[in-house]
């Protein structure tokens, strides 16, 4: 029960990190995977994996959201995020987790576009559209991250948790 409480707290954090500054820390990925090994090693992980379960998910995390990455429509810390919940949740838990993360993904790009277009809430479309950032050069970046994948993910993740495991 307190990995489990732990692992809501890790998912919360990462979620936080990823709306406020778009992108996930190294640390947040570092302690998530030694939450997840421990889980493995003590079996007491919120889902009670295997090893092959979990190495699995964590491969499958890795592979799908690598694809995405390599054509510049996320970022490498939504990649590292994906590969570690994978590790926590295998893969037949994380297609469903999956699959919700990209609809709410889905969901948020579509409101930015409506907001930029029709601008009736400056506010609202500069919350969804993130920090801006410029390189260390000072020229800016080449794609925006407008989409907190991690933190959809994260989010997916803890509602699954609580109504997806009871069916």
């Amino acid at each position: 029960m307190a990995l489990t409480a732990t692992f809501l707290l890790w998912l919360l954090l990462v979620a936080a990190y990823d709306f406020q500054q778009r992108r996930v820390p190294n640390w947040l990925v570092v302690i998530g995977t030694l939450l997840a090994a421990t889980a493995l090693v003590s079996g007491t992980g919120p889902l009670g994996l295997d090893w092959k379960a979990a190495l699995l998910g964590g491969a499958a995390g890795f592979g799908f959201l690598l694809l995405f990455y390599a054509t510049g429509l996320m970022g490498a810390g939504d990649v590292k995020f994906g590969a570690v919940l994978g590790l926590w949740v295998g893969l037949s838990a994380f297609i469903p987790i999956w699959i919700i993360a990209s609809l709410l993904a889905f969901a948020h790009a579509v409101l930015w576009r409506y907001l930029e277009r029709w601008p009736f809430s400056p506010r609202l479309t500069s919350m969804l559209a993130g920090p801006s950032r410029a390189s260390e050069s000072g020229t800016p970046l080449r794609r925006p991250r407008i989409v907190p994948y991690a933190a959809y993910l994260a989010l997916a993740t803890a509602v699954w948790m609580v109504w997806g495991r009871q069916s």
